[in-house]
């Protein structure tokens, strides 16, 4: 026995089954996440339940358990309607049905607002439209595709004022400074600026008469709905997202569906409080915030390592250095957030305030949060990790080859420019997936130098500059905190949570893999028979 254990079995089996319970919780992780993201936007039967007591309820099936009080099977219902029953959810005894079907006629409307609604389609009011369709839903399609062309010209009409208001804006920012430069010298210039600019305001005016005329032309059009309770509601069209007889679709149909809900996911903008719609902003913003955070630090961490490791002499302060950089990688995130704010939005931005800017204070540009003080904030909290890995990958190459290579006559530059750095890409690149990963997740630091709920504008457009550092930016973690704690109705913001979830995990393994695919290649490119 005694043998056994001094041949290390024992520590190699506890090894593996450590392992092994790592994979297993991971996996656990990731299919939950899945299991409950995946299935969300797959279209759910509207079954309608016959109550015991005469009432009737419509909605989609979510949950079913024994009720804790009375021990009885009930069902957790989906019954939508919110502007209607002022909830989300019921829950509804087995033994209080007294009978279910599934309607064929049963429409689930998804709206802007208020949620789905359910229920059965009586008619559509089109004042000022033909429909020649026979049965209601025929006219309610029709009704829509006239709806979404004239929307589709609505749209290109906000296009036209978002670039106006831009012009505008940038003329209002050129008279203030030539104001605060001084009015009267400027005052021809500031004249001439200002008859643009109310050209540009007058057109902007105009477009938005025309557009709200349009969309209280369409407004009109109207389909009226009854609910299980036999209740009616008129909806205008315009509130209406998307339309479904799930009871009454094909496979292939539930599966275009599908498709068309993860596309919205993907593209389009958020609504309801973050808890409908898309999340285009916030996979943007998380995207270009761990792009800019691996962009400052990895030059940073790359250079300081090379110099503790191959310039710096064995010193009391050299040890010092290391000790703090190994220190600062186990320091809280929430801690380099208030540094950020600090040093880099109230002290670096509001000297770029004052001296680029100063016709615009009080008002803030750079002196307040954006996405370029979160990536650096982020940059600082993940360089040690960087510095640490390339120094450890530094340390592993043979002294030989340095010796081999100066005696060859080669400089240490260029040994290290040349041999070393080549060599040491691999670790450098295993620190910069370590960064990544950790930056991606992060959310208290960036609550408070930049993510806000709901942006406005994205950081990069097709206006000049482009690349707008200063504005605030959306991200998926923030997002997650949101919809999951700070959402007026949890329960049914929770298949979000578990959606973004799902896209966040996915952004950090595509972006980790990438470098990892990246770093082997390399690996096998520089590694030679000696490292």
């Amino acid at each position: 026995m005694k043998l056994f254990w001094k041949t290390g079995e024992p520590y190699v089996l506890a090894t593996g089954a450590a392992l092994a319970i790592i994979l297993v919780m991971s996996l656990t992780l990731v299919g939950t996440v899945m299991t409950n993201g995946l299935g969300y936007f797959w279209p759910r039967a509207l079954v309608k339940f016959e109550l015991k007591d005469g009432s009737a309820v419509l909605g989609q099936i979510t949950q079913e358990e024994k009720n804790p009080i009375s021990g009885e099977r009930r069902l957790q219902l989906k019954v939508g309607n919110r502007d209607v029953f002022g909830q989300d959810f019921r829950w509804i005894d087995e033994k209080g049905i007294a009978a279910r079907t599934t309607p064929a006629d049963a429409v689930l409307l998804e709206r802007r607002e208020h949620g789905n609604y359910f229920g059965m389609l009586k008619d559509v009011t089109a004042e000022g439209m033909a429909l020649t369709a026979a049965t209601p839903y025929e006219k309610l399609i029709q009704a829509r595709t006239l709806v979404a062309g004239k929307m589709a010209d609505t749209g290109k009409i906000k296009k036209q004022m978002s670039d106006l208001n831009h012009t505008a804006e940038s003329l209002r920012l050129k008279i203030q400074k030539l104001d605060y430069s001084g009015k009267e010298k400027n005052a021809a210039s500031i004249s001439e600026l200002s008859a643009v600019r109310e050209k540009k305001m007058a057109e902007f005016t105009r477009l938005n008469e025309q557009a709200t005329a349009t969309l209280a032309e369409i407004g009109r059009i109207t389909v009226q709905m009854t609910d299980a309770a036999g209740g009616s509601k008129d909806i205008s069209l315009t509130e209406i997202v998307a339309l479904q007889k799930p009871n009454s679709m094909s496979i292939f149909a539930k599966g275009a569906a599908y498709l068309e809900r993860v596309r919205e996911l993907l593209l389009d903008d958020p609504r309801e409080s973050n808890t409908e719609g898309g999340l285009f902003p916030a996979i943007f913003g998380t995207v270009m915030m761990v792009l800019l955070m691996s962009i400052f630090s990895l030059p940073f961490g790359v250079v300081a390592a090379i110099y503790l490791r191959e310039y710096a002499k064995d010193g009391l302060m050299t040890r010092m250095v290391r000790i703090a950089v190994n220190n600062l990688a186990g320091v809280p995130s929430i801690v380099y957030g208030v540094f950020g704010l600090g040093f880099f939005v109230y002290g670096v931005g509001g000297s770029i305030d004052s001296l680029f800017f100063p016709e615009r204070l009080p008002t803030p540009t750079f002196g307040t949060g954006g996405i370029l003080w979160s990536s650096l904030t982020l940059a600082l909290l993940t360089v040690p990790v960087i510095i640490v890995a390339t120094e450890e990958s530094l340390a592993s190459i043979p002294k030989g080859i340095r010796e081999g290579s100066l005696a060859l006559g080669a400089t240490k530059f260029q040994t290290l420019t040349k041999i070393l750095l080549p060599m040491a890409t691999p670790g450098i690149m295993t620190g910069l997936i370590l960064s990544m990963a950790r930056a991606a997740g992060e959310v208290a630091p960036l609550m408070i130098v930049g993510v806000v709920k709901l942006a406005p504008t994205l950081p990069f457009d097709t206006n000049f500059p482009f690349f707008h550092m200063d504005r605030k930016f959306m991200h998926l973690g923030f997002h997650i905190y949101d919809v999951g704690f700070q959402s007026p109705n949890v329960e049914a913001a929770k298949p979000m949570v578990f959606v973004t979830t799902m896209l966040l995990l996915a952004i950090v393994v595509v972006a980790s893999s990438t470098a990892i695919y990246l770093r082997n290649r390399m690996r096998s490119k520089y590694t030679t028979s000696t490292f």
